[in-house]
């Protein structure tokens, strides 16, 4: 009697180790990553490099945006409501040049016949949606990594204070890179609903990045620590005052935001046509 062969399907994990090998070898193979580390690490460098200009109409001294080196990673305190630049102008500006990248990212996934090829034999939409996540994420912490970089060796140059918290440094710095996971989830989700549209996905993802509308709600509602539950509020609570539980807080916001997107593109790929 001949032997019924049986071919299993392979395990979830195998899967998703396998895409997400493919993902990380394409990212570490593509310039437009390393570009996107060294502008991360040139964002603080400029904005640091251009305190205390003289201006050329007064031929007075611009007053500076910073007394710390540390204020260009975070702000002092949650701030929704933004009143001034340098209240705006931190580490949460990786998070708006991370979601281009994003865009870039998996917009090459359709443009090359990517995405057609890895269908045609990789039917698990849901691994697609985690692999994207996870090494975005994975490349949006390494600018946050580069961005804190580029501002110490501008504070260097520039001679401002270093002086901070240690403790609520290193919370405030751990706390923005988990975000970056729950900012892959929404970047990938926005891109796989505008997947035909390229110039459409990266305006959206830069309209998001930009917390445009936590902080229209924060002008509306106050400085609400309710609005920790999203995104950008929780990007805001990773400040130079950081606890344990902020920290708590962030992985708790980015996780169940990752989850959300991650459901949610899963059926929108489901259901419509991926080419």
């Amino acid at each position: 009697m001949a032997r019924e062969l049986k071919f299993e399907s392979p395990s979830f994990g195998k899967r998703l180790k396998s895409m997400l090998g493919v993902d990380f070898y394409r990212l570490f193979h593509t310039p437009m990553y390393y570009i996107f580390l060294a502008i991360a690490a040139i964002i603080p460098a400029m904005i640091l490099g251009t305190m205390g200009m003289e201006n050329p109409q007064t031929g007075a001294a611009a007053a500076p945006l910073y007394t710390n080196v540390w204020q260009i990673i975070a702000a002092d305190k949650p701030l929704y409501v933004v009143s001034g630049i340098a209240e705006y102008a931190n580490m949460n500006m990786v998070f708006i040049f991370g979601g281009i990248m994003v865009s870039i990212f998996i917009g090459h996934d359709y443009k090359s016949g990517y995405v057609k090829q890895l269908f045609t034999t990789h039917a698990k939409k849901q691994d697609y949606m985690m692999s994207k996540t996870i090494s975005c994420a994975f490349a949006m912490a390494c600018m946050c990594v580069t961005y804190l970089l580029g501002a110490v060796a501008a504070g260097l140059l520039t001679g401002i204070s270093f002086q901070v918290n240690v403790t609520s440094l290193l919370f405030a710095l751990l706390g923005k890179m988990v975000m970056s996971l729950g900012w892959a989830s929404l970047y990938t989700f926005l891109n796989v609903i505008f997947r035909k549209y390229f110039g459409v996905s990266i305006a959206s993802s830069f309209f998001f990045g930009t917390g445009i509308l936590i902080i229209g709600a924060a002008a509306i509602l106050g400085n609400n620590s309710l609005l920790n539950i999203f995104l950008y509020g929780s990007s805001v609570f990773a400040c130079l005052s950081a606890t344990p539980l902020t920290l708590v807080v962030c992985l708790v916001c980015s996780v169940a935001w990752a989850l959300i997107y991650n459901i949610a593109g899963t059926k929108i790929l489901s259901k419509s046509d991926v080419y």
